[in-house]
């Protein structure tokens, strides 16, 4: 069997049929494709049956010495070659015992970063940065807000049509990871600005697209990271902006604001609660003023002023034993 076969029978028809988003079966093929572009050049172009655990091993050590990857990047590599050697062996192309991957050593797990959010001060600004004067100008600021007001991410902003968007109820409708849709509540303020925009953009039928591009086409995914960051430059917001750190920003404020995590949970349609708990981090200023707060200031005697001019012994004189008698 060659590579291009056995990549074309996984992506195309194994991804396929577990109901796998075009990105996430794209991102699939790309990895499988620079697996085997190494195979190729590095270990004499062996079959994808003849694959051996040293091979893949070989292949990590390359990406983390050569390439200078990290683990979280090697991770998303092992994942991928182990999702697609079981998926050879489910559809009977290859024997069990012959799976490199099926007794594969466990790889270090990524450290966990925190996730970096603006303050409110900086989003207000970031919100104010669209002009108010041009259709687009409208259509970024609604954007901005129902980001930040909604947490939904790029590709379900860029998938929401008119018919997902009830202002009248306050309400949208979006499909997440794995084809599962929600229905997330609006603010007073996000229906607003979504309003405004849809009076200026004119009605569509319910099939279109809710937020258009200049030729009244869908916003891209990428399209919509690339609003987000210009806006961000135009106010002058230093950090690398992206509809993902608008994201953790709505999810932070949230745990700030006193919200339950399973709502965050809900809200950001994450499938196991332990996505959630990264937004339980609190900022540097959060610890100083707890820190300020502390009672040992009012329960600490100080005596700073009973010893004016007095020189302390670097430590007390050993006491001197008791002789006999």
């Amino acid at each position: 069997m060659t590579w291009e076969y056995w990549i074309q029978l996984f992506t195309g028809t194994h991804c396929v049929a577990r109901g796998l988003r075009s990105n996430t079966i794209a991102a699939y093929r790309q990895t499988l494709h620079q697996f085997r572009a190494f195979v190729q050049f590095r270990l004499d172009d062996k079959s994808p049956d003849a694959i051996s655990a040293c091979d893949v091993l070989t292949y990590i050590e390359h990406l983390r010495r050569e390439r200078q990857n990290g683990d979280c990047a090697i991770n998303r590599q092992v994942t991928v070659l182990k999702t697609f050697y079981r998926a050879i062996v489910a559809m009977d192309y290859l024997d069990p015992h012959d799976n490199p991957m099926a007794r594969f050593p466990k790889i270090k797990a990524p450290s966990r970063k925190l996730p970096e959010v603006l303050s409110e001060s900086e989003v207000r600004k970031l919100l104010d940065a669209p002009p108010s004067d041009t259709i687009l100008g409208l259509r970024d600021r609604a954007l901005l807000i129902l980001l930040y007001g909604t947490g939904i991410r790029a590709s379900e902003c860029s998938g929401l049509t008119e018919g997902h968007v009830d202002l009248d109820e306050a309400t949208i409708r979006v499909t997440g990871k794995g084809g599962h849709s929600r229905t997330l509540p609006l603010n007073a303020e996000v229906v607003t600005a979504l309003k405004l925009y849809r009076h200026h953009r004119g009605l569509v039928v319910a099939e279109k697209p809710f937020f258009q591009s200049r030729t009244r086409k869908a916003m891209s995914r990428r399209y919509i990271y690339e609003r987000v960051r210009t806006n961000a430059r135009r106010c002058g917001l230093r950090q690398r902006l992206s509809p993902h750190k608008l994201r953790h920003t709505f999810a932070t404020h949230l745990v700030k604001a006193g919200v339950g995590l399973v709502t965050i949970r809900d809200l950001l349609g994450h499938r196991q609660i332990s996505s959630t708990q990264v937004y339980l981090h609190v900022t540097a200023e959060d610890l100083k003023q707890a820190a300020y707060r502390h009672p040992i200031s009012r329960l600490t005697p100080t005596v700073e002023h009973l010893l004016p001019d007095i020189k302390l012994p670097f430590q007390p004189p050993p006491r001197r034993r008791a002789g006999p008698g």
